[in-house]
């Protein structure tokens, strides 16, 4: 995660990696097989992580706006460059060519965040702090946002920086997820 934060991963190879932690590239690819598979491995270690973060983060007793807030700030990238985020963006566009299984570890760890804000759609709603909504459906269409805006940080697309992007998002749970007859927009 350091090399990648350091020198991006387009300047990431095996030998150089290598290097950077002592071992031969071939030493490397004793342990993971190939670049994809280290790269995946990296992005699971990653969201271990994260998700210890969010699962305390949504186990607050809080307000559930409170929490989904906290789940935005925590999905989102950091900043232009967020490493978790450049690997997330370099293994979508290797999915493709990845096998079934590392394919479904993938899908297994956006799955882990699409459980969780299906949990807290359901648990607003019923306590009242949220518009019902189908809950499953409402979860793909705000993670296609967050995924949308995160893209934009990562890269660094002029207007997005975090706190712009949190005020979007807060202006569209406002506008589709606002409990009462105030919720305006379909989720």
């Amino acid at each position: 995660m350091a090399a990648i934060a350091d020198a991006g991963l387009e300047k990431l190879t095996m030998a150089g990696l290598g290097r950077e932690v002592g071992m031969s590239s071939g030493h490397l690819l004793y342990y993971f097989r190939s670049k994809d598979e280290l790269l995946l491995r990296t992005l699971e270690w990653s969201e271990e992580r994260l998700g210890v973060e969010r699962r305390a983060a949504l186990a607050r007793q809080v307000p559930v706006r409170e929490r989904l807030d906290a789940y935005v700030r925590l999905y989102l990238p950091r900043a232009a460059g967020d490493p978790h985020w450049t690997l997330w963006l370099e293994l979508w566009n290797r999915v493709r060519a990845l096998d079934d299984e590392a394919r479904g570890r993938l899908l297994d760890i956006e799955l882990s965040w699409h459980r969780d804000l299906v949990a807290l759609l359901v648990e607003g709603a019923s306590r009242g702090e949220l518009r019902a909504v189908d809950a499953d459906r409402c979860a793909t269409r705000i993670r296609a946002l967050l995924d949308g805006f995160s893209t934009h940080v990562a890269i660094g697309l002029p207007g997005s920086e975090p706190a712009d992007v949190l005020a979007h998002v807060g202006d569209f749970f406002d506008e589709t997820l606002a409990p009462g007859d105030g919720a305006r927009g379909g989720a």
